[in-house]
């Protein structure tokens, strides 16, 4: 079996996909390999700048072959410039068979987060018995934690686009209103701001629901003097963007103005506090500690925040339970993300992107945190 070679041009000197492609060969000999098989499309994404739903790519030290089939020829020479493509008339599999055997390649290296054991069992067969696949760690995740200038850059746009649509829904937010009538208005004003889709389904949850940390938006209709948790975010130019603000349809109770208040002092400590460097599970504390010395700590189950970039949910991971040795560094581009849930009463949670810099975080998410009541 052969493939048709794409004519797409070399990469343009500077080009972050041919640097980060790079980066990834420069890791090879530390891996015990010869060569890299990248499966995840979000990273495929991240070292070529793909975005079509199909394809892989195999880097070594005689180049890199990005691997499609004939739907994305065109689309691939649009956007790839970091590897030569390759348009397979068949499975890809055999198509990175043919190449690590022309390359002589030995150990090939995979995402074994990523491939599932039929994927890895089809592989393995077509390879043969002269290469061994050696089952590696998402080292392409790895890089994608520290952001380049571009990838911050692209998510600060995300994210205005998501705080744009945000204050333009605020006047829908009022008794009456659905949940899923919010949160597809949500995604259609995205949507017409330029955003490629939503960054996962809209949360638009009210009263008791709001107690459901991802509650999907329901035929429930708002009521006065309940709360009400918007979880949105847009995908724009391949990264994402991830919000929330609570806002209370008319007067809220003094109890939940007070479980407001923790939330917000509980990510105001977070956001101030957090320094490169920071384990995961430090920067977790900061913001776990204040909601625990309120007596609230059993009531706020998750993580604090997480990685966002080219998906919503990345590396690195705040929580109490984080990868021991985990930790924070400058380029980190992360959610902070506190909240409080009462059961059959509702709940709180305030989130910001940030990202990490020399001398701390930077809040990228314009809209204000206090109380709003409509």
């Amino acid at each position: 079996m052969s493939a048709t070679v794409s004519t797409a041009g070399p990469p343009a000197p500077g080009d972050f996909h041919a640097a980060r492609v790079a980066r990834l060969r420069d890791r090879l000999p530390t891996l015990g390999v010869d060569g890299y098989l990248v499966t995840h499309l979000p990273n495929v994404r991240y070292l070529t700048g793909f975005s079509g739903s199909s394809g892989m790519l195999l880097v070594a030290a005689p180049g890199a072959r990005f691997i499609t089939d004939f739907r994305y020829e065109e689309q691939s020479k649009e956007e790839v410039r970091s590897a030569v493509t390759m348009i397979a008339p068949g499975p890809y599999r055999d198509i990175a068979a043919e190449v690590a055997r022309a390359w002589g390649l030995g150990r090939i290296g995979f995402e074994a987060p990523h491939l599932v054991v039929k994927a890895y069992q089809e592989l393995r067969e077509a390879l043969g018995s002269g290469v061994d696949l050696v089952p590696c760690e998402d080292e392409t995740g790895v890089l994608r934690r520290i952001k380049g200038p571009e990838e911050v850059a692209a998510i600060e746009r995300a994210v205005m686009l998501t705080a744009r649509v945000f204050d333009a829904v605020l006047p829908e937010i009022r008794p009456g209103a659905r949940e899923a009538d919010l949160a597809a208005e949500i995604e259609h004003r995205m949507r017409r701001e330029g955003a490629e889709e939503a960054s996962f389904p809209t949360i638009v949850a009210s009263g008791w629901r709001a107690a459901l940390p991802h509650g999907r938006a329901s035929a429930k209709r708002l009521e006065p003097g309940e709360f009400v948790v918007v979880d949105m975010g847009a995908r724009l130019d391949g990264y994402c963007s991830d919000m929330t603000r609570t806002v209370c349809v008319g007067a809220p109770s003094e109890d939940a103005r007070m479980i407001y208040e923790v939330v917000r002092q509980a990510q105001a400590r977070c956001e101030e506090g957090a320094r490169p460097g920071m384990t995961a599970r430090e920067v977790d504390a900061l913001a776990r500690s204040v909601i625990e010395e309120a007596g609230y700590g059993r009531l706020f189950g998750h993580g604090t925040g997480h990685g966002v970039g080219i998906e919503v949910h990345e590396e690195p991971r705040l929580s109490a339970k984080a990868e021991e040795g985990m930790r924070v560094e400058a380029g980190s581009v992360f959610t902070v993300e506190p909240g409080i849930y009462v059961p059959g009463l509702g709940g709180v949670r305030i989130e910001d992107i940030v990202v990490m810099e020399e001398h701390g975080a930077r809040v990228l998410t314009p809209n204000p945190k206090e109380l709003l009541c409509l």
